[in-house]
């Protein structure tokens, strides 16, 4: 009994620093969130005309009988999509657009190059 409560006498302190630090970190993750919002940070309008323009096609679409395949094909060859159309087209990765991109295998084979020195 009188080593369970010696240990006990030992652990007091300990708890009370694992209860502390937990504490503080809660309150410092709750006081700093999201460090990564640094990087891009867009403007409240600048997708809205494009979903204006989309919700309006959902709306007539909507009211129609459902479209046939030559519809939705000359749609479909508009942009990227029937829906989407063009939009952000410059910003999506294709074949054509990342002829210069290193795959994973080189980039790894030039960190180990690095780490080796060779």
């Amino acid at each position: 009994m009188k080593i369970i409560a010696s240990v006990l006498s030992i652990l007091s302190p300990v708890r009370f620093l694992v209860v502390a630090f937990t504490c503080a970190l809660l309150l410092l993750s709750s006081a700093f969130p999201a460090f990564a919002m640094d990087s891009y940070q867009s403007d409240p309008t600048e997708g809205t005309t494009q979903l204006l323009d989309i919700q309006s096609k959902t709306d007539k679409a909507a009211k129609e009988p459902p479209a046939g395949l030559k519809k939705v094909q000359r749609e479909s060859n508009k942009g990227l999509n029937e829906v989407q159309g063009d939009a952000d087209i410059d910003k999506q990765k294709r074949p054509d657009n990342s002829q210069s991109a290193t795959t994973v295998e080189e980039n790894i084979k030039k960190v180990l190059e690095k780490v080796t020195g060779k």
